[in-house]
């Protein structure tokens, strides 16, 4: 395999610092993102979810407990609830139930604290990141560093906010206005797994900026459970399928199983179509997730014996990059900046 020229366009390829720098700090938060940047990310990562006056923060979902203290507010305990978000049911206690300044008492904690039993060091001392606390993060690191840090925005179930009558899109944009990030000088990508909230950035609201459609590794794409036509990730990803999709976006974000299989024993197969076919459609190829610890290696990757415990992800980044993906989206960017400038240097000049 070689690196096809970093991928689509021939850019070199992005790192991209998944909800931060989350492999190190706790994800989302204000000291997270400082850090990624820092590392060397290309690009900071936040998903977002609403509040209930309409304000955007960064969590990877709506559902707070996993990821704050909000389960130890005996002041909160009366919000714990049930409910749908997109076809899964849950318990807990959701932002869109808090006020952003309520959202501001909060401590954000691990979720992976089993795995990452160092980052509860920060418990305590790391606030829930809103929107605009990274967008001014993002200028002040930029500033530091002497380089222009980007955003890859996640839109995190539009669907679900558009039914209680707020709409997520239109905050996003509001929000990267604000930031001064919305005119084309900072490299932004907006990306979601609801095509249909891409749709309607593109055609409804004229949006310019790069649009990445995330993907499962299998199943119905949100929104598309009654469609009888190009209703799933399999058929939306065939060429035919691919060339369709570029009318509306510039991007996939499929998770690393859909670019390389693992076989029948755990192991890392050999690469899909998926890039090959992807770039001849003229889009860019995000891939999520790439994790240090064994618990998220393929069997051939895993290096010791816990789930904890590192192991190559270095490898396994440069067998990527080699086969042409245009963005690693990684919790250890600095890893992932070693694995570019490796398989970089050994290019034919």
């Amino acid at each position: 395999m070689s690196l096809e020229a970093g991928g689509a366009g021939g850019r070199e390829p992005l790192i991209v610092g998944h909800r931060g720098a989350c492999g190190y700090r706790p994800e989302h938060t204000v000291e997270s993102y400082r850090l990624a940047a820092r590392l060397g990310a290309d690009s900071l990562e936040p998903d977002l979810v609403m509040t209930s006056d309409g304000q955007l923060i960064c969590r990877h979902e709506p559902e707070l407990s996993r990821t704050t203290d909000v389960a130890n507010r005996a002041e909160f305990a009366d919000r714990r609830t049930t409910r749908k978000v997109g076809e899964v049911e849950v318990t807990g206690w959701f932002a869109d139930d808090f006020t952003l300044a309520e959202i501001g008492t909060l401590w954000a904690t691990e979720r992976l604290a089993q795995l990452r039993p160092s980052n509860t060091i920060y418990h305590g001392r790391c606030r829930v990141a809103s929107f605009d606390d990274l967008l001014r993060v993002r200028a002040q690191v930029s500033r530091e560093l002497g380089r222009k840090i980007g955003l890859s925005v996640e839109l995190k179930h539009p669907s679900h906010y558009r039914a209680m009558g707020m709409d997520m899109e239109r905050a996003v944009l509001d929000g990267l206005r604000r930031g001064g990030a919305v005119d084309g000088s900072v490299p932004v990508y907006l990306q979601s797994f609801e095509l249909h909230s891409l749709i309607r950035l593109r055609d409804e609201l004229g949006v310019t900026l790069p649009l990445i459609f995330l993907l499962e590794n299998g199943g119905v794409p949100p929104g598309f459970a009654d469609c009888a036509d190009h209703g799933t990730y399999d058929e939306m990803l065939t060429a035919r399928g691919l060339r369709l999709l570029s009318r509306w976006i510039d991007g996939i974000g499929p998770s690393k199983a859909r670019v390389f299989p693992r076989r029948p024993d755990g192991t890392l197969g050999m690469p899909s179509r998926l890039i090959r076919d992807a770039h001849a459609a003229g889009l860019r190829v995000h891939v999520w997730t790439f994790r240090a610890e064994n618990a998220f290696l393929a069997e051939d990757m895993r290096r010791g014996w816990r789930e904890a415990d590192w192991g190559d992800v270095l490898g396994e980044m440069r067998r990527f990059l080699r086969a042409g993906v245009d963005a690693l989206i990684c919790d250890q960017p600095d890893i992932a900046v070693l694995a570019r400038d490796e398989v970089l240097s050994r290019q034919p000049s």
